[in-house]
């Protein structure tokens, strides 16, 4: 973004609209251009894309409890098999949930709930750094787009996009930047700026184009955080007490939510049901990403209990806030949450889990088609383990985001294919995701 001096006395526009919104909403601005249409049917769908940084075990997540060779590779980790004391939730005759994934289990027993169990960006260096770049960049190499695929979707969907984004956190992740304009909104803000500050600043861009809306844009961001009563909870990018930090955290995306043990869950909620009242407000959110952090389990990952667990009823309760939230909304949305790379399908010697390859991906939603897995399940057997060590990837993320894109969203394949996600042509959008 350009400085466009206001007057001499040296000021820039950007930091007086910057003190202006202190309080947590920031925007970005710039153009977009019309790549495709979007009906009203289409417009009132609503997507939301959940990254969970440092790496979240796929195999603890949705463990396959019925694979032969699980409760062997993962020994004191293993989450118990089906009907057992802190067993995992059955989902068929392979793959359950872990038991903290109370509410989302609740979804799947509606269908409102699947997983694809062996999903996986093209980046295989198991780097965080480089395989959170790629899976926000939507790029299938590294460090080669300062754009987000989220926002270029926006893009693609053309005046309809215009304002349709928000993020979670002071600055918008990768994933959410580029061309679009769009929001940031930071749970817990600041001190609360001068009231009159908004008031000079609207009569200050009145004859601004850009400057104006952008203004009155973050103005109604701020208020319905305000009218959700959110400021009992914080936003951090550092580790909540007691829950370890982790190499991964804040790198390609920015500031993420970190879980707060115990007392955290009513936050992560009530976090959820704000980001849903941002999503049915008048002329509400479209499309939303937030980050959630602290999932790199290197030592002491702990099975049906422990610091995992403790994560992934985070996780929970914040997917229970936002279905809740949404109201009759939720028959219109898909949720789809992913991480970076999975974790080693082998316990590590310190009761953890090293980095690893293909994970989990969740998708939730009342737009969601009703069915079984989504991919293949390539098994643990010793054999068919990636590099000897990782679930083998049998689905590319890109085809499980242009799946959804196309069918939920409406984008084309010519805007999937070099917009949205340049140079996967070769990517076909998976199908049957979208009711």
């Amino acid at each position: 973004m350009t400085d466009f001096p206001s007057s001499a006395s040296g000021f820039s526009r950007r930091a007086v609209i910057g003190g202006a919104l202190g309080v947590g909403v920031t925007l970005e601005f710039a153009g977009s251009r019309a790549c495709a249409a979007v009906d009203g049917a289409i417009g009132r769908r609503k997507l939301i894309v959940i990254v969970c940084r440092g790496g979240l075990d796929g195999l603890s997540l949705s463990p396959p409890v019925g694979d032969p060779a699980y409760a062997a590779l993962r020994g004191e980790i293993a989450i118990p098999g089906f009907g057992q004391s802190g067993g995992a939730l059955k989902l068929d005759d392979t793959f359950g949930l872990h038991p903290a994934m109370v509410s989302t289990y609740a979804l799947a027993q509606k269908g409102e709930a699947r997983i694809a169990p062996a999903v996986a960006t093209p980046d295989r260096e198991r780097s965080h750094f480089e395989a959170q770049d790629v899976l926000e960049s939507g790029v299938g190499t590294v460090y080669a787009s300062s754009s987000g695929w989220l926002n270029r979707a926006l893009q693609a969907m053309g005046p309809a996009g215009r304002g349709k984004g928000i993020s979670v956190g002071p600055t918008a992740p990768l994933i959410m930047r580029g061309p679009v304009e769009t929001a940031s909104w930071s749970p817990g803000g600041g001190p609360e700026p001068d009231q009159r500050l908004p008031r000079i600043l609207q009569d200050l861009y009145a004859n601004d184009p850009q400057l104006s809306v952008a203004l009155a844009t973050g103005l109604a961001t701020q208020a319905m955080a305000k009218s959700a009563q959110t400021s009992g909870m914080t936003q951090t990018s550092a580790p909540a007490p007691g829950v370890p930090a982790i190499d991964g955290q804040a790198m390609a995306g920015g500031a993420t939510l970190a879980p707060v043990l115990g007392q955290g869950l009513p936050q992560a909620r009530k976090l959820g049901e704000t980001l849903a009242a941002f999503m049915t407000a008048p002329d509400g959110k479209q499309v939303a990403a937030v980050s959630i952090d602290n999932f790199d389990t290197h030592a002491n990952q702990g099975s049906s209990q422990g610091q995992l667990a403790a994560r992934l009823a985070y996780l929970d309760a914040f997917l229970d806030g936002v279905a809740s939230g949404l109201g009759p909304a939720w028959r219109d949305t898909i949720v789809v949450s992913v991480t970076e790379f999975g974790r080693t399908a082998r316990v590590n010697g310190t009761k953890g889990t090293d980095h690893g390859t293909a994970s989990t991906a969740l998708l939730m939603g009342g737009a969601l088609k009703r069915g079984g897995i989504v991919g293949d399940w390539p098994t643990l057997q010793e054999a068919r383990l990636f590099e000897n060590r990782d679930t083998a990837p049998t689905a590319d993320m890109r085809a499980l985001f242009k799946g959804v894109l196309r069918d939920h969203l409406g984008l084309d394949r010519t805007a999937l294919d070099n917009l949205v996600f340049p140079g996967s042509a070769g990517v076909a959008p998976m199908t049957g995701l979208v009711a």
